[in-house]
C-alpha cells in the first residue's frame, strides 16, 4: 500500500477503505509518512469530503493510535459531556455534581485552556490544593465511591489527532466537518465513555457561527457515535453572548457554586438541565428528559448536588472551606464598574471579543507558557435584551493591574451594542440531535 495511491484516490473523489485509513493514520503517527504527503491527503479530504463510514473509520483509527482508558472497573453506564467551547462556559462544574448526585458515574478527562479563559482544570485549581495528578487506580476508586473524578488528559490519548490537528492548523484544512468531528470524537471515545452528550455552540463566541454549520457538526458527531457503538446526543446551544455572567476562573467557580445553591444565572442552569437530563437518560436513570430534569432540579433543592461537589473537591485535595465560603477564593485587587454611555436595549454582546478582553486581563492563555491569574476576569451585570439607562452598570472588570482594567472598560463598551429597541430573540437551545 502506498500513500501516493491514497492521495490520488481521494483527490479523484473515491472512498478510502478502512484498511487504507488505518494505514495512513498508523504510519503517520509512527513517523513513517512525511508531512507533505499527509498534507496533500488532508487537502484532498477537505475538497472531496468523507462519508459517514470513512469519518467513523478515521475516528477509530485515531482512537487506536494510542492509549484507551479502560473504565470497565467502574460500575454503571459512564456518560461523558463535551463542549465545543465558548465564553463563560461553566457547565461542567455545575452539571457533573448534579448528575453524580443521582448515582451516575462521571469519569472526566479534562484539559487546560488555551484562549480567553482557562479550561476545567484551571478553574478547579482555584481551590487550594486541588490536583488532577491522581493515579488511574485512585481515579477509578473515586468514581466508584463518590461517583465523580476529574483527571488531566494523558499525552498518549489519541496522539494521531494531535499530530493531524497541528498539520491541519498550518495547511488551511481545519474547517472540514469530517476532520473536526473525528478530532473531537476520537478523544471522547478514547476516554472510555459508554455514551456522550455534546454541547455544540453556535454564534459570535463559537467556532460555528451559524445554526446550519453547528447542526451539521452535531449531526456528524452523532453519526460517528452511532457508527462506532456509542450512544451520542448533540445539543445545539447559543454562544452569541457569554453564558451566565462570570468570565474568569475563580469568578466562574463562584458562579457555579451559586448555581448549585439555586442562586445562579437562569441561562446557565437551563443549559445544565438540558445537557444533564440527556446524560441521565443515556445512563438509563430516567425514561424521559422531562423526568430527568425534575430529578436534577431535586439535587439542587435538597442540597445533594452541592454536597457532592464538596465531596469531589475534598477527594482530590481541594480546600472545601472555599466552597462553603466563596469569599475565600482568589480576589482581584481592583473591581471597576463599566457604565452604559446611553439609554436603550442591549441588542448584542460580542462574545468572542469579550472573551479576549478577559484573556488580556490574565484570565486565559495566548500561548501554552502563559500563567493564568485565577482572580481576574469580567462579571456581566446586563445581558442581551435588557433595558438600561445612561450610567447603569453593565459589567464589572476584576483586575490586578490598573492600566489593564482601564483598557478592559473601554474594550467592553466597544463590544456592547445598545439600540433603541430589541427584536432579535435568540433561543438558548436551538435543537437536540439524537
Amino acid at each position: 500500500m502506498r500513500m501516493y495511491d491514497l492521495i490520488i484516490k481521494k483527490r479523484n473523489g473515491e472512498e478510502l477503505t478502512t484498511e487504507e485509513i488505518n494505514f495512513f493514520v498508523d504510519n503517520y503517527t509512527k513517523g513513517n509518512i512525511p508531512d507533505y504527503q499527509v498534507s496533500a491527503l488532508l487537502m484532498a479530504i477537505f475538497f472531496q469530503k468523507m462519508n459517514a463510514r470513512e469519518t467513523a473509520d478515521l475516528t477509530m483509527a485515531m482512537v487506536h493510535s494510542g492509549d484507551m482508558l479502560d473504565l470497565s472497573k467502574i460500575e454503571g453506564i459512564k456518560v461523558d459531556k463535551h463542549s465545543t467551547g465558548g465564553v463563560g462556559d461553566t457547565t461542567t462544574l455545575v452539571l457533573t455534581p448534579m448528575v453524580a448526585a443521582l448515582g451516575i458515574p462521571v469519569a472526566k478527562m479534562s484539559g487546560r485552556g488555551l484562549g480567553h479563559t482557562g479550561g476545567t482544570i484551571d478553574k478547579l485549581e482555584s481551590f487550594h490544593g486541588f490536583s488532577v495528578e491522581i493515579s488511574e487506580e485512585q481515579f477509578i476508586n473515586n468514581v466508584n465511591t463518590i461517583k465523580i473524578a476529574v483527571n488531566g488528559q494523558t499525552p498518549d490519548l489519541a496522539p494521531a489527532d494531535k499530530k493531524l490537528y497541528a498539520l491541519r492548523d498550518v495547511t488551511g484544512t481545519v474547517d472540514n466537518l469530517s476532520l473536526i468531528s473525528s478530532s473531537i470524537m476520537s478523544k471522547k471515545i478514547a476516554s472510555g465513555a459508554d455514551a456522550i452528550v455534546l454541547d455544540v455552540k453556535v454564534g459570535d463566541g463559537a467556532f460555528m457561527k451559524t445554526f446550519e454549520d453547528a447542526k451539521a457538526l452535531g449531526t456528524a458527531m452523532v453519526n460517528i457515535g452511532k457508527n462506532v457503538g456509542r450512544n451520542t446526543v448533540a445539543v445545539i446551544s447559543d454562544m452569541d453572548q457569554p453564558l451566565g455572567f462570570a468570565i474568569g476562573n475563580a469568578l466562574e467557580v463562584k458562579e457555579a457554586i451559586d448555581t448549585l445553591k439555586g442562586n445562579g444565572p437562569k441561562d446557565l442552569l437551563e443549559l445544565c438541565l438540558t445537557l444533564g437530563s440527556n446524560m441521565v437518560v443515556l445512563a438509563k436513570k430516567a425514561s424521559t428528559v422531562e423526568e430527568a430534569k425534575e430529578m436534577l432540579l431535586g439535587t439542587i433543592k435538597d442540597g445533594s448536588a452541592l454536597a457532592k461537589f464538596k465531596e469531589f473537591i475534598k477527594a482530590q485535595g481541594g480546600n472545601v472551606e472555599q466552597v462553603e465560603d466563596t469569599d475565600k477564593l482568589a480576589k482581584a485587587k481592583y473591581i471597576v464598574p463599566v457604565k452604559s454611555p446611553k439609554a436603550g436595549y442591549i441588542s448584542k454582546i460580542h462574545a468572542q471579543n469579550i472573551g479576549l478582553v478577559a484573556m488580556e486581563l490574565g484570565a486565559g492563555r495566548a500561548t501554552k507558557e502563559d500563567v493564568i491569574d485565577l482572580a481576574v476576569g469580567i462579571v456581566l451585570d446586563k445581558k442581551r435584551g435588557e433595558k438600561v439607562a445612561a450610567g447603569d452598570v453593565i459589567a464589572y472588570v476584576h483586575a490586578n493591574d490598573e492600566k489593564k482594567a482601564e483598557k478592559a472598560v473601554n474594550d467592553i463598551l466597544n463590544n456592547y451594542e445598545i439600540t433603541e429597541e430589541y427584536k432579535n430573540e435568540i433561543p438558548l437551545v436551538y435543537d437536540v440531535i439524537r
